[in-house]
């Protein structure tokens, strides 16, 4: 599969995104106490972190990125240009998801000087210094420090230490939630893939040995929402990508996405254990059931689509047919991004 077929699985992922960008939006309980963060400010900040990366990752002249700088945009309108994040950071002053969230626009130059002042000093309280958190959170919040101009509160080799995949664990004791730490370990390593040098070279190794089995795993299983994460990481990853397990997996992938760009984050879709025209895991509009798994797929393919723009394989319909209308790879110019070639494992 080359790099135009998965880039036309983020174009079709996100036309789904732009659709139900209403369901993104806060309601009137975005700051109340009894307010769930999981079905207001999560969805919105996951939203503001892929549209950053497929921007990152697309020229500026092609609908993927216009759709996601207008998401970005909406986003941001959302929080009342941060206000909105400002008013949350002081009603939960011990909470890290407002900066973690905050991040995401910061790192695309959307600022809000009141927030950075009150989030600065609440970061330098012994609380902050000290609260217990999950390891791979804790990589996400020292990454979001640095987007904000502070000095990370500790080391990210020391924090990566205390990971599930920081310890190289035995690849049988994979499973779901130590799936889906390890992905996140890597989005917060690599700056959500902008950075694949800041994969340690053994956890580099370790992980080109055990992400094929692994996706393999999970697209039996039909687990499109952590197949997606995983393939993220493979995109993170620093050195030439595995063109055979994403040829494959890219294919798979494809056939669980429905005709309006939805892809289900569990379910027979239109996969291997369904008719081709059965639909993807529930209705197509199925906002909760798709919106994270959707946007992981978005986010997935920009990021492979740029580790495969050089690649010269077999270009593949969902349908693992050749795609009627391919170029071959060498006439086509190298992908440019927002900011400009991408090298694998070299620093922007």
């Amino acid at each position: 599969m080359r790099a135009r077929d998965v880039r036309g699985v983020a174009e079709s992922a996100l036309a789904w995104v732009s659709e139900h960008r209403d369901d993104f939006a806060l309601g009137d309980d975005a700051l109340a106490e009894s307010g769930n963060v999981n079905f207001t400010w999560k969805p919105l900040g996951e939203l503001a972190h892929v549209c950053v990366t497929v921007r990152r990752h697309s020229e500026a002249s092609t609908p993927l990125h216009e759709q996601a700088h207008d998401l970005l945009d909406f986003a941001w309108r959302q929080t009342g240009q941060g206000d909105l994040l400002c008013q949350l950071q002081r009603l939960e002053p011990f909470a890290t998801y407002p900066l973690e969230i905050y991040a995401a626009f910061a790192s695309a130059g959307l600022r809000h000087e009141a927030f950075e002042k009150a989030a600065a000093t609440v970061a330098r309280t012994r609380s902050w210094q000290v609260t217990e958190q999950q390891p791979n959170r804790r990589l996400g919040i020292l990454n979001s420090e640095r987007h904000l101009g502070m000095r990370p509160h500790q080391g990210m080799e020391r924090a990566l230490d205390r990971t599930w995949l920081g310890g190289l664990p035995e690849p049988w004791m994979f499973e779901g939630d130590a799936g889906y730490t390890l992905t996140h370990v890597i989005f917060h390593l690599t700056d959500w893939g902008a950075t694949p040098h800041h994969v340690p070279p053994q956890v580099a190794a370790y992980l080109s040995q055990w992400l094929p089995p692994w996706l393999d795993t999970c697209l039996e299983d039909e687990r499109w929402d952590l197949s997606c994460e995983l393939l993220a990481v493979a995109g993170s990853l620093p050195g030439p990508p595995d063109r055979t397990m994403l040829r494959d997996s890219w294919t798979r992938l494809a056939r669980a996405q429905s005709a309006s760009g939805a892809v289900p984050e569990v379910g027979s879709g239109r996969g291997e254990r369904a008719p081709v025209d059965a639909p993807a895991g529930g209705p197509p509009d199925d906002f909760i059931g798709c919106y994270h798994s959707t946007l992981m797929t978005a986010f997935a393919a920009v990021l492979t689509a740029d580790a495969l723009h050089e690649d010269s394989g077999v270009c593949v319909t969902a349908n693992g047919k050749p795609h009627p209308h391919a170029q071959p790879e060498h006439q086509r110019p190298a992908h440019q991004g927002a900011g400009g070639q991408r090298g694998r494992g070299v620093s922007r």
